[in-house]
């Protein structure tokens, strides 16, 4: 197809196309003339894959760009692929944390045996927290750790029960990447009616 095709069926616009061309976000595609190119399915799936993680993983344009280089280098999906794509969701920014939520939480990953990833942007977001904690009185929060982990223990495997389905890496990837952000947003959702449904049996309806 050519490229305003590409467009027609991706609902991209062509400037954006070549933006991405331009940036090797998208693979080049097979010269028919001077000005022209033929493009196929992998670019409409590469494509799909990029708009997944601008559009609903909110990543800049470098980011991407990692994402992608680290797709090219392998032809599966690997657990360093799924990290990379993972830490370019991540927070840039996380709450800054002092020392003692730091040890409480090394030492929480210690418990759960992750502490390969005491260093991990994830890690350092949950320091930040129990941090922020601590400063508004409530230094008993970080109890609650354990009990989230192991929630979060079958949340993680569902998604990638979820994610793994799909065979082609793009198609992989961009599964990662709605089910982290939509699954985000339906955790919360799901999370209140669960509280509500708590305090209704436990406090009685209003």
């Amino acid at each position: 197809m050519r490229i305003s095709e590409l467009s027609r069926s991706s609902g991209v616009p062509v400037p954006t196309i070549k933006y991405y061309l331009r940036e090797g976000l998208l693979p080049s595609g097979e010269r028919t003339g001077r000005n022209q190119a033929a493009y196929g399915g992998e670019h409409l799936r590469r494509l799909k894959l990029v708009r997944a993680l601008v559009d609903v993983g909110g990543l800049s344009i470098a980011a991407v760009g990692d994402v992608i280089d680290v797709l090219e280098a392998s032809d599966v999906v690997t657990h360093q692929v799924l990290g990379v794509v993972q830490r370019s969701m991540g927070s840039d920014d996380p709450p800054e944390a002092d020392r003692a939520a730091q040890d409480e939480v090394r030492d929480f990953l210690a418990r759960r045996g992750w502490e390969t990833m005491a260093d991990d942007p994830a890690a350092r977001s949950l320091a930040g927290v129990v941090a922020t904690a601590r400063k508004l009185g409530h230094h008993r929060f970080a109890a609650q750790l354990d009990a989230y982990a192991e929630a979060s223990v079958g949340i993680a495997r569902q998604d990638l029960d979820y994610v793994l389905l799909h065979s082609e890496v793009d198609d992989v990837l961009e599964s990662m990447v709605i089910a982290t952000v939509l699954g985000d947003a339906a955790l919360v959702a799901l999370r209140k009616l669960a509280q509500r449904d708590a305090s209704a049996r436990l406090l009685g309806e209003e």
